[in-house]
């Protein structure tokens, strides 16, 4: 889908993103390691996200917010899989408003529409995780329903650790 979608602010659409957004995409991703203060960890290149975005095997989908045609966010998201529902659901790995653009109800927006994609391809979960020191994303997410999963604790293996374990097999 390349159209843009309208919101209900007037200044503000949303679109998917296509292939020649990759660096757009990049300088986006860049804005959030900055404010979670993970740049350090950003290593990721227009080119690996060209092949992981709109490659072959896509692996993720990108929902752009444009305000006033200017992009000022973006919402990076994939399905998983619930076994205990027997549904998909979509897991939103990032969302990202740039400081200057929050508090406008673009955040609200993009969850919405999200919501709106999530039922109409039969999900049954819209999840995502934030930072902890992030209390004003926090109050925001418990203002729109959502509730956090206070009995799970969410594990990653990355770089020496996953090297390490693939090789036991």
């Amino acid at each position: 889908m390349t159209a843009n979608i309208k919101t209900k602010i007037p200044e503000l659409s949303l679109r998917f993103a296509q292939e020649q957004d990759a660096e757009l995409i990049l300088e986006l991703i860049r804005a959030l390691a900055e404010f979670e203060k993970l740049s350090h960890e950003m290593v990721a290149d227009a080119d690996t996200l060209r092949r992981s975005l709109f490659g072959r095997q896509r692996v993720a989908e990108v929902l752009i917010a444009e305000y006033a045609g200017s992009p000022v966010g973006f919402a990076l998201f994939f399905h998983n899989f619930s076994t205990f529902l027997g549904k998909p659901g979509i897991y939103i790995e990032d969302l990202f408003i740039q400081p200057e653009f929050r508090g406008r109800g673009i955040g609200r927006e993009m969850l919405a529409f999200l919501a709106r994609v999530a039922v109409e391809r039969n999900c049954g979960r819209l999840e995502w995780a934030v930072l902890d020191w992030n209390t004003r994303a926090i109050d925001f997410y418990r203002r729109l329903g959502a509730q956090p999963l206070t009995e799970w604790t969410v594990y990653r293996l990355a770089g020496g650790a996953l090297q390490d374990l693939s090789r036991r097999f």
